[in-house]
């Protein structure tokens, strides 16, 4: 107790930095993570990294001049003073685990998406966060990137009408081995990239789905001997909206989705990646606007609002039940394509969605080379 308050103390001075370690890192760690901070310093500051890996533990400890650890030492590098947060970048079944041990020594915590595999485990993660008065923030880096703010907005302000009709497709040709494709890892094309579908549905929607209903297929490729290769999914919104998808880990590159409205439609192309330029098209009145926004790094902005809402003690978005909403979705998915029936939701109220203001702009980052890591489609 007496080292949580002593973090509470550091992280509310005025003009902190909040320190954090980051734990796992794969190469999203090294590609995105790490060099975002040199965006995020303003308030947010690197001091501690923790692999498994004894090459990454060399370069890598090296390279950014902070001490890394292994992951039976989570507990001395949550212990020292410095470390007032964690970004869990691990394996997606990984999530739940260190999130709470981290939570229950007093730091706070960003995760990346998947939260956690099942809802107990997200509740795990909520109620660690309470007891030990720590936020907890889901990484979904689009809620701060402007394309997506955007089309919200758009939406918003009923330029397009009502909305009715979402489709998207998101696809890459995976290379193996690869932790996405481990069902004991938390592997899966609806876990990895399915996630960014149903969360932007949600975020356009404004709203929960009702009931999902999902086809999935395997094929004969032996990456996929373990997980599905492809799923296509429709998701019932309240007042007869429909949101559909396609994901594969076996198709050519794909990232976009459209927005069908009563009055016009919406689209952006590279949606949910998080390098290159994005293609944002607005059709209304009969007219069509086309805008290009150039790449940005989309990791330094969710870095800096963290850091802000633990110095400022604000109330994060996306929190821990932003997570939890897009678990239930995809386990739901998941038991209706084994099934091949529908799902019907329970009711679930979310409160907070991300608004414009929750946007920042940084150029992009510029990576170093990797180690021990390579990208999940080989680009």
């Amino acid at each position: 107790m007496a080292r949580k308050q002593a973090k509470e103390q550091r992280t509310r001075t005025k003009n902190r930095k909040v320190g954090y370690a980051v734990v796992g890192l794969g190469h999203f760690a090294q590609d995105a993570i790490l060099p975002a901070f040199k965006h995020a310093k303003k308030n947010s500051q690197l001091v501690a990294l923790v692999s498994g890996d004894a090459k990454k533990h060399r370069a890598l400890g090296k390279r950014h001049g902070v001490p890394v650890f292994d992951y039976d030492q989570l507990d001395e590098c949550l212990a020292l003073p410095e470390v007032d947060a964690v970004y869990i970048a691990l394996p997606n079944a990984l999530h739940a685990e260190y999130a709470v041990r981290a939570a229950r020594a007093g730091a706070h915590v960003l995760c990346e998406k998947p939260l956690a595999l099942d809802e107990q485990q997200c509740l795990d993660m909520i109620r660690a966060a309470e007891d030990s008065d720590v936020k907890l923030m889901t990484a979904y880096r689009l809620h701060f990137e402007s394309a997506n703010l955007g089309a919200m907005e758009a939406v918003r302000k009923g330029k397009i009408g009502e909305p009715r009709l979402f489709s998207s497709s998101f696809s890459f040709q995976i290379q193996a081995p690869n932790i996405r494709l481990e069902r004991e890892e938390g592997g899966g094309v609806l876990w990895d990239i399915g996630v960014y579908c149903v969360n932007a549905a949600r975020y356009l929607f404004r709203a929960e789905p009702e009931e999902v209903f999902a086809f999935r297929v395997k094929g004969t490729d032996p990456r996929f001997a373990d997980t599905e290769e492809a799923v296509s999914a429709v998701l019932r919104f309240p007042e007869d909206r429909l949101a559909s998808f396609n994901i594969s880990f076996g198709a050519a590159a794909t990232s976009t989705y459209q927005l069908v409205g009563t009055k016009g439609s919406l689209r952006l192309e590279n949606a949910y990646d998080y390098k290159g330029k994005m293609t944002f098209e607005l059709e209304a009145k009969g007219k069509k606007k086309k805008r290009t926004l150039p790449a940005r790094d989309q990791i330094g902005p969710e870095l800096s609002y963290f850091s802000d809402c633990i110095l400022k003690d604000e109330q994060v978005e996306p929190d821990g039940w932003e997570g939890l909403a897009d678990v239930r979705i995809i386990r739901a998915l998941y038991t209706s394509a084994e099934s091949g029936r529908p799902v019907r939701l329970e009711p679930f109220e979310k409160r907070q969605r991300p608004t414009q203001e929750q946007e920042q702009r940084y150029p992009p980052v510029e990576a170093p080379e990797p180690i021990d890591a390579a990208p999940p489609s080989g680009g």
